[in-house]
């Protein structure tokens, strides 16, 4: 997002961080890292504390406002607008459309999550080069915000407090789902890692983070919630595609392509794992 003279929102966000921190810090929960009854996970505890006062405050909501803004506007050689977009609920109808993807689109011929489905547009109905959308596609510290990430999160938020409802009809979509479980086990690489290496089985974390059984539906909606979600570590809106792709660099595989059948089969997998759950909307990540 460029300088328009009001705070930008990685600082305006920092500001809500700073001010649910310190009243988080000041309660009562902090005592809970003496108690013996909260042992276990005194850390994860706290931080979820934290996160669902930060999330009250809305972070996320500067860039949902960005979003609709962008979805709405006439732009691009085209100079059309996106809400002729069908994001898979017919066109122009973005109402439970995030919780309800990736599924199979016949005017792409592929399976689609929401950012991929969002590049299509801005390139096929907005006349945007695919290639330029795709050079940096994911946010970092100090740096505007790609306005695909801003989009999703303006989707992503219209579907906050749904059921999570990934369709399994179309063979393409069964197939996605079949290849992503399959991507999930393969193990490669200088440590022979997987996806499930971390993420396979319950218990499991890296320091103070919590790895999700992403085969499990309690875990793939731990995995699923919060993104589109804004990153603390960084001060920047971040989506789901951003970490699978940062998953296999963890990894030490090569980096995925952008907008990837593998991504896509990716998060197929994960969100039918979640389906029949409720997606709270755009969150707060470490």
């Amino acid at each position: 997002m460029k300088n328009t003279g009001k705070p930008a929102p990685q600082r305006a966000g920092r500001a809500v961080l700073l001010a649910a921190f310190l009243a988080a810090a000041a309660s009562p929960l902090t005592a809970l890292a003496q108690s013996a009854a909260f042992e276990k996970d005194a850390a994860t505890l706290e931080f979820e504390r934290f996160r669902a006062e930060m999330e009250e405050f809305g972070p996320s909501g500067l860039w949902e406002d960005k979003g609709e803004q962008l979805w709405k506007a006439a732009r691009g050689p085209k100079n059309a607008s996106l809400e002729k977009c069908d994001l898979g609920l017919g066109p122009g109808v973005v109402k439970g459309a995030y919780v309800q993807m990736p599924r199979y689109f016949a005017d792409a011929d592929k399976v689609m999550d929401a950012e991929r489905r969002v590049v299509w547009c801005m390139a096929n109905l907005q006349g945007f080069k695919e290639e330029d959308l795709t050079k940096s596609p994911f946010a970092k510290e100090g740096q505007d915000t790609p306005e695909q990430t801003s989009l999703v999160t303006y989707i992503a938020g219209q579907s906050r407090d749904m059921k999570i409802a990934a369709p399994q009809k179309h063979p393409k979509e069964i197939a996605a789902y079949k290849i992503g479980k399959e991507i999930t086990g393969y193990r490669a690489g200088p440590y022979d890692f997987s996806c499930l290496s971390c993420h396979g089985e319950e218990g499991k974390r890296i320091r103070m983070q919590n790895l999700p059984n992403i085969a499990s539906p309690a875990g793939a909606l731990q995995a699923f919630q919060g993104w589109p979600g804004y990153r603390m570590t960084g001060g920047v809106m971040l989506t789901q595609q951003w970490r699978m792709a940062d998953c296999f660099r963890q990894q030490r595989f090569p980096q995925p392509k952008y907008a990837s059948d593998a991504i896509t089969a990716l998060l197929t997998y994960l969100t039918v794992n979640a389906n029949g759950q409720v997606y709270k909307g755009p969150g707060i990540k470490r």
